[in-house]
């Protein structure tokens, strides 16, 4: 699988933003629901030319939704957190948001 494939789009939620200002070093990506551990771990290290430590993969499942009368779903998805090791900083864009 392609790693642009894997890694779909960084998280910034007060969690993750916490993680990373704490000193954990920790950064939370929206990953593929079929790419296992060691997919991400290769995918991060490849385009951000960074070393990682851990990582730790949760599926979140989708809310139901109403619109008016109507019920649906939001679709499922999977959420990575990507431990650094020491002496490894986050990229740039993930910094300054």
């Amino acid at each position: 699988m392609n790693a642009n494939k894997i890694i779909r789009r960084p998280l910034v939620t007060e969690k993750s933003t916490l993680m990373r200002e704490a000193g954990a070093n920790v950064i939370a990506f929206e990953v593929d629901s079929k790419a296992n551990k060691i997919q991400v771990k290769t995918a991060v290290e490849e385009l951000f030319k960074v070393k990682v430590e851990e990582v730790r993969i949760f599926n979140v499942p989708g809310k139901k939704k109403r619109m008016g009368r109507w019920e649906g779903t939001r679709r499922d998805w999977r959420k990575a957190y990507v431990r650094l090791k020491e002496g490894e900083k986050a990229p740039d864009f993930i910094e300054g948001v």
